[in-house]
């Protein structure tokens, strides 16, 4: 069956759908599936589909009417890790590290702006011609971003990163080459011994999925609070868990709800740890204040290519929402941070840790790194495929009295 034929008989199946029952009613999907399978199989009789080809316009029309239209098909693919929309006429996709294009595309530009809206409405976010950009989230936990014209020029786009169903785990990242089985009893020891981390790197390069394993870490006797941007976390075994998410502004400027409003919320929550998904702007100090009073075992990542970099930016961070003389913010730092894990994707798309980095303090106008393990890449293999890993550094670790604290080894 030709795209033409497909495509005029689900314009078909759709329309006779449509003229059957009233959409405006509360319909149960069963209902509508049963009616579209009844009128495709009329159709058939006609002309002649497969048992496959019946299956996928029955699919392709449910999806169209009750679910994401053409990107139901492509979510529900587990090999997909990234859906990049560029307009309705160009998708890509992610695959094993890798970019492709699709053939499939929207009907039209007003179909995906229904999808775009459907999204978006059951997270209770807006977006439209005067607010054009806002963060969501699927049923499923995956992230959403949807830039909408006039500020896209190519129609509306829509970037989804999906996350796996089973959150990823510390033996998980050992076994893919993140990290070793050494780093990971270290990090183990670490969270529990209520050390201070922040995670950075670029964009891509698995933060969050980091983020995530380390959570899980965390006893399971401890309470915790979760402040996210859109959640996206799966802390599990938790029972004394509390999750919150930012709100946009209304269409008249007002209910916003930041993530720096959310950290001094928590405060008054008696957290034992706070974890917070991504810092980018001034909240930035809040976070560093709530580890410097009694919130050790924080946890937290954010955009930066290499651990000096990210001191920078969270001292840029800071100076957009405090007046404070530089040397005060590095103190901050350099008092609240424990340790920087870096991480970065490799030219080979391979995820891997770069870089785990204690602070040791503040001197001469300087914050003071120690490097732990430093990523020593030892070839490549036919495929390309980086050889290398984690390794030790000669540098002792100088902080050990956190874990001395918890009664935990302090071997590093």
């Amino acid at each position: 069956m030709n795209i033409e034929v497909r495509e005029s008989l689900i314009k078909e199946v759709k329309k006779r759908v449509s003229d059957s029952i009233d959409l405006k009613k509360d319909i149960a999907d069963e209902e509508i599936k049963e009616l579209i399978t009844t009128i495709v199989f009329e159709i058939s009789r006609q002309t002649y589909m497969s048992v496959s080809e019946k299956q996928d316009i029955i699919e392709s029309v449910f999806n169209s009417m009750r679910r994401l239209d053409v990107l139901q098909p492509i979510i529900d693919d587990k090999s997909v890790t990234e859906i990049m929309i560029n307009g309705p006429d160009c998708i890509f996709i992610e695959r094993a590290g890798r970019s492709y294009q699709l053939d499939t595309r929207f009907e039209s530009r007003q179909k995906l702006e229904d999808v775009i809206q459907s999204i978006v409405s059951k997270v209770n976010r807006t977006v439209n011609e005067a607010s054009p950009i806002v963060d969501a989230r699927l049923q499923d936990g995956s992230r959403v971003n949807v830039v909408l014209p006039p500020i896209a020029l190519n129609g509306p786009i829509v970037t989804i990163r999906k996350f796996p169903e089973t959150p990823m785990t510390v033996d998980q990242l050992v076994k893919y080459g993140s990290i070793t089985e050494e780093v990971a009893d270290i990090l183990h020891r670490m969270v529990r011994a209520k050390y201070n981390i922040f995670v950075c790197g670029g964009t891509g390069s698995g933060k969050t999925t980091f983020l995530n394993a380390l959570s899980n870490f965390i006893p399971s006797d401890e309470r915790i609070i979760t402040i996210e941007d859109s959640a996206e976390l799966q802390i599990k075994g938790i029972p004394n868990i509390v999750r919150m998410e930012t709100r946009n502004a209304n269409t008249e400027g007002k209910g916003e709800i930041t993530i720096r409003d959310l950290i001094k919320s928590s405060l008054r929550m008696r957290p034992e740890r706070i974890v917070v998904g991504e810092v980018r702007g001034a909240e930035a100090l809040d976070m560093l204040q709530a580890m410097n009073t009694g919130h050790d075992g924080s946890l937290s990542t954010g955009h930066a290519n290499s651990t000096a970099d990210m001191l920078s930016r969270l001292e840029t961070m800071v100076l957009s929402g405090a007046s404070l003389p530089l040397e005060a913010i590095r103190q901050q730092i350099a008092s609240a941070i424990d340790v920087i894990i870096h991480l970065s994707r490799l030219r080979d798309k391979s995820r891997r840790t770069m870089e785990i980095t204690e602070v040791i303090g503040y001197k001469d106008g300087e914050i003071q790194l120690n490097p732990l393990y430093v990523f020593k890449e030892e070839g490549e293999t036919e495929d390309k495929k980086i050889i290398g890993s984690l390794k030790r550094t000669d540098s002792e670790m100088l902080h050990k009295l956190k874990f001395r604290m918890a009664g935990i080894s302090d071997k590093v």
